[in-house]
């Protein structure tokens, strides 16, 4: 029981790391055709994310790798169930990942644009699914007890799975802008903090309207119910992106990433805390759902995992800390590859 609850709180930890982490770098791309207005603008776009990138998304394999060894059955049926959004997310991330290799390759202005709709698409797509995907997984899927899936795409197009969504784009947004504001000057730094100032009043409603829908769309707020320090992870969302608003506008950008950050995170586990110990309920019968308990590995396979994460796991950050500190300084012409 011990192993299964560590275990189901570092597969949220994970993808809360791997939304924070990307997070910035999908928002980013998202706004290349949009806020980039001269070519020398996008470039400093692509640069602000370049070194980090591919870093950001070992953890999007990390939890992927931890959904398939420390809970096998709730990987099988979450890969046959959402197969599509699935298989668009990962089209959506080699896309992007072609276009910020490939768009330098050619001087042609049509070549470049090409790429830039590739990067702004394989950019948003990812970020509005992660959120439509995670909206229904927390509302629950329709499956039978054999992993059965009784529905088709439009079935995650829904109310709540599309609030998911825009919470997920609205958040990469906000944050892929203030890494701009970060790693650039001029009059680029001056268009994403003014986008930041737009996009955060949206931001905040959609905090609160999809908290307030999950009361009755899902049945994530017994847990707080039962639990009322619980309650304190939704105080610390508010808090925190209270505090975006206020240090970007101090143009304390720094303090205003971490602040983006920690609202990201409390947003993830706000869903974490609530599923515990479901990972993957079922609409059909609550007898077909998938915990922590019935759908995880044995207890031999989870201890020797957790063994070789607590050695691992801090060489994978130490190694991102060294990267993020060796590519701190602002993106300037000189730093631009021809």
């Amino acid at each position: 029981m011990v192993l299964e609850t560590i275990w189901f709180f570092l597969w949220g930890l994970l993808w809360a790391i791997f939304f924070i982490t990307d997070g910035f770098d999908l928002g980013i791309g998202s706004m290349i055709p949009f806020l980039g207005d001269t070519e020398l603008e996008k470039r400093k776009m692509y640069n602000a994310i370049g070194p980090v990138w591919d870093g950001n998304e070992v953890w999007l394999i990390t939890a992927g790798g931890v959904t398939f060894a420390a809970f096998p059955m709730v990987y099988a049926v979450m890969f046959s169930t959402m197969y599509t959004p699935l298989m668009l997310i990962l089209f959506g991330l080699i896309f992007r990942g072609v276009a910020i290799e490939f768009r330098e390759n050619e001087d042609s202005k049509a070549w470049k644009l090409g790429w830039d709709i590739c990067m702004c698409v394989g950019s948003f797509l990812p970020a509005l699914l992660f959120g439509i995907a995670f909206a229904n997984i927390f509302q629950g899927i329709p499956f039978d007890s054999n992993g059965r899936f009784y529905g088709d795409l439009l079935t995650f197009i829904n109310p709540y799975g599309l609030l998911g969504g825009i919470l997920f784009v609205l958040l990469f947004l906000s944050h892929g802008a203030i890494w701009l504001c970060i790693k650039t000057d001029g009059h680029l730094q001056e268009k994403a903090h003014n986008m930041i100032l737009k996009i955060w009043p949206t931001l905040l409603t959609a905090i609160l309207v999809f908290v307030a829908s999950s009361r009755y769309a899902t049945n994530l707020l017994a847990n707080y119910q039962k639990n009322p320090i619980f309650y304190s992870v939704l105080l610390m969302a508010v808090v925190a992106i209270i505090a975006v608003r206020i240090f970007v506008q101090l143009q304390q950008y720094w303090r205003a990433w971490f602040s983006s950050a920690i609202t990201i995170f409390t947003c993830t586990f706000f869903g974490i805390i609530g599923l515990y110990p479901n990972m993957y309920p079922s609409l059909i019968d609550p007898s077909f759902h998938l915990t922590a308990h019935n759908a995880s590995s044995s207890p031999l396979t989870l201890t020797i995992m957790l063994v070789v994460v607590l050695l691992f796991i801090p060489v994978v950050i130490g190694y991102q800390v060294w990267a993020y500190c060796l590519f701190k300084e602002k993106v300037s012409e000189a730093d631009l590859i021809y």
